[in-house]
């Protein structure tokens, strides 16, 4: 799949110059987005009860001098969560916006559109999500932050923006959305026709209303945060007992009721003596593993099922397994050795086989069952757990409807 990047650039270029620095709009970056939702099926979709979806309106309050540039409309914002319901839609203001998450686990076609992407590792991938607005609709002024890559499937929409935000940046008030009126100097207002992309790097102002009925994917990238590194070291550190042996400390003579500012220098020296350790190197690899390859959505349980002659079949005919990127599949090398984590887990009891040919999986390939070598070094079984995990995919070539599929014997 071609890269998601205008042809002058090139993906070293792109995140020398503009990753996580300035944005970048891409012309017709995603062709394959084009037509592969409508309106009608986000709707749906919205309020299916197992969707992760919100509903926000926007009620003009006052209109305020126009200045260049800007929309001067001041709004009340609301905020529905889901599960939506049709009566949900009902009596809606003029402007409204409909947000849907994590659509990889309702199409693993859309998913397979982050390979386009494959010059950020997918680690970093947090969701894809949908936004479908009628004409005016916006989720308002503001921004992210996250890096994420703005495109458009249906219909048209307006981008601004601005300028970045910090810890001083001033929210409007009442309001239950991160939203605030001052964008500064606008840097860019283009509009986004389907299959254009829009890069906007973290902190960065943005603001998005629609030209018509429109549909905009977000694919969001974002890295983990110190507490949640912190969070999964000590989990994995409380499997380790040498850490609970009681540390050793020089001991000078002191105030029986005062801990000295030595003593506690002595243990942090000590502390990041292990972490700067193979041992503390090898804990805190897997501890950044296990964060960044949790799911954020419990995985869905689909209801249809096939059977093993069913999968033999499908592959047989030319049925292709893909990394399915609802879940998170990963691999590193941190400890020296080839380690695989799926889902906030180690995969510890698989066989070197396995290991290589869910690297590849995981890397975007797409593996034939000759290319696994079924029935000679991986039981079809093998593939069969893959699939009920959720790691993987079948896609079918077209030859029948098994996206929906959970695999059981």
């Amino acid at each position: 799949m071609r890269y998601c990047l205008p042809e002058e650039i090139s993906p070293e270029e792109f995140l020398a110059d503009y990753w996580q620095k300035k944005p970048l709009l891409i012309r017709g970056g995603l062709p394959q987005l084009v037509g592969m939702f409508e309106p009608e099926d986000i709707l749906g979709l919205a309020q299916d009860e197992e969707a992760t979806a919100r509903l926000i309106t926007q009620t003009p309050i006052t209109q305020t001098k126009p200045v260049q540039y800007q929309w001067q409309v001041q709004y009340q914002w609301q905020v529905q969560q889901s599960p939506l319901q049709q009566a949900s839609f009902a009596n809606l203001p003029k402007q409204w916006t409909v947000l849907v998450q994590n659509l990889e686990q309702w199409s693993p076609e859309l998913g397979q559109l982050w390979q386009a992407f494959g010059f950020i590792p997918q680690w970093q991938r947090d969701d894809i999500m949908v936004s479908f607005a009628p004409k005016g609709g916006s989720v308002g002024k503001h921004y992210d932050e996250y890096d994420v890559f703005l495109a458009q499937g249906y219909g048209a929409r307006r981008w601004q923006l601005g300028k970045y935000g910090d810890e001083t940046t001033e929210f409007l008030p009442n309001q239950p959305l991160r939203l605030f009126d001052d964008m500064g100097d606008i840097i860019f207002d283009e509009v986004l026709a389907p299959g254009d992309v829009l890069y906007v790097p973290p902190k960065l102002a943005h603001y998005g209303v629609a030209e018509d009925d429109c549909l905009t994917f977000s694919f969001g990238f974002r890295r983990p945060n110190v507490m949640q590194v912190l969070d999964s070291l000590v989990d994995i550190a409380t499997a380790e007992p040498r850490f609970f042996k009681p540390l050793l400390l020089e001991q000078p003579l002191q105030p029986a009721g005062k801990l000295e500012a030595a003593s506690a220098q002595q243990i942090k020296a000590q502390l990041l003596a292990m972490l700067q350790s193979p041992q503390g190197d090898a804990l805190i690899g897997q501890a950044v593993c296990e964060v960044v390859s949790k799911r954020q959505y419990d995985l869905l349980t689909p209801e249809e099922t096939v059977t093993l002659d069913e999968l033999q079949d499908a592959i047989d005919q030319g049925a292709m397994i893909k990394a399915d990127y609802n879940s998170r599949l990963i691999y590193s090398d941190i400890d020296g050795r080839l380690t695989l984590y799926a889902n906030g887990q180690r995969l510890d009891d698989i066989s070197d086989d396995e290991a290589s040919l869910l690297k590849r999986l995981a890397d975007g390939e797409a593996l034939s069952g000759q290319q696994l070598s079924l029935g000679e070094q991986l039981p079809l079984e093998t593939v069969m757990t893959w699939l009920e995990n959720g790691w993987v995919w079948l896609d079918d070539c077209g030859l029948q409807d098994d996206s929906d599929y959970i695999m059981t014997e």
